[in-house]
């Protein structure tokens, strides 16, 4: 069980998304690792390095702005056993999503997380192991 990656969360208008999703592309040098429309909430999503990109309106996008970051997880169903022995409370259990699978989890600092599993794992959402303290999670 881990976490691959830790993904910034950028809420935007829909009229912004192509323009910010290009500029981090050509800033970082990367194009979008994932793009797609998720018509069941009327949103458009796009990740580019460690930026996940959501556009809607203000109200298709008010559900999901008390989020604050998304995980990337190797293996949902473990986090979903694991998160309440340390703490954490899954407020909504692991559902199908066009990528994989989400769940959401308040952490004991009230942190609100999504955490995902990808149906096909990207080589670079892997985050490098540091040397340093044992994870929590491990």
């Amino acid at each position: 069980m881990k976490v691959l990656n830790i993904l910034v969360r950028r809420y935007l208008p829909l009229d912004r998304f192509d323009d910010a999703v290009a500029f981090h592309e050509r800033l970082i040098g990367q194009k979008a690792r994932l793009r797609f429309d998720y018509p069941q909430y009327q949103l458009k999503l796009a990740g580019v390095a460690s930026i996940l990109f959501i556009a809607g309106t203000e109200q298709s996008l008010a559900p999901f702005t008390a989020t604050h970051a998304t995980f990337l997880v190797d293996d949902i169903e473990a986090f979903t056993a694991h998160l309440p022995t340390v703490g954490a409370e899954v407020l909504e259990p692991p559902k199908p999503v066009p990528t994989g699978w989400n769940m959401l989890a308040r952490h004991p600092d009230g942190m609100l997380v999504e955490y995902v599993e990808h149906r096909q794992k990207h080589p670079a959402d892997v985050l490098p192991d540091a040397d340093g303290p044992e994870r929590i999670f491990s």
